[in-house]
């Protein structure tokens, strides 16, 4: 492998295309007064993911750092909540719903991780 090659796994750059599968989504939804409150919930939720991961990167500090990662990692599950709750109010998405939920999973298996491993260091 050469040195200029992009790296393999850029959470920056996942967590980027996550958020715009989901404003991709919405787009898709129809508008309605069951939909519309949840289509602003899960785009506030899908789209901090990412902006949180760009915060902690730049991090005052580790206690900072490990904060927000625990932020990424409740926007996480909450967007599973929210696709969840899409899924059901619109049948014709519940394909796309599903696969952004597991990636939305593994995102949150990932942040689970982080936090857990900042948080040891943070004990030493």
């Amino acid at each position: 492998m050469n040195k200029t090659s992009p790296k393999k796994y850029d959470l920056e750059e996942r967590t980027a295309k996550f958020a715009e599968k989901i404003i991709e989504l919405e787009k898709k939804a129809p508008k309605n007064v069951v939909t519309n409150p949840i289509i602003n919930q899960l785009v506030k939720s899908g789209t901090s993911i990412g902006a949180n991961y760009c915060e902690a990167n730049g991090a005052s500090s580790k206690r900072d750092f490990t904060n927000k990662i625990f932020i990424c990692k409740k926007e996480s599950k909450e967007t599973k909540y929210w696709l969840r709750i899409l899924a059901r109010a619109v049948e014709e998405l519940k394909d796309e719903c599903q696969e952004l939920w597991e990636e939305a999973q593994e995102l949150t298996l990932i942040f689970s991780k982080i936090a857990a491993n900042s948080r040891d260091r943070n004990k030493i």
